[in-house]
């Protein structure tokens, strides 16, 4: 089974990155919380858009490609652990 490619996606890594050490800076020169928090709200709601866009191709092709083999209740088990976690 091939996997689909996500590199479309390291840009918004890399800014969820950027992201993180600005948090880093904010906490080291003792900024004011609520601003700390408003920053780490918004890298969560950046992972979460890239996790759904990752998802959104994994059912696009890699379901898609289990549902005409054995494969398919695996693949639905892996999903729901994911999803779980």
């Amino acid at each position: 089974m091939s996997h689909p490619c996500h590199k479309d996606h390291l840009k918004s890594i890399r800014r969820i990155e950027g992201q993180v050490r600005g948090v880093e800076k904010m906490i080291t020169n003792g900024e004011y919380c609520i601003e700390i928090l408003n920053q780490i709200k918004a890298i969560k709601n950046s992972l979460v858009s890239v996790e759904g866009k990752i998802l959104k191709r994994h059912l696009q092709e890699c379901i898609k490609e289990s549902l005409s083999g054995d494969i398919f209740d695996e693949k639905v088990d892996e999903i729901v652990k994911v999803l779980k976690r």
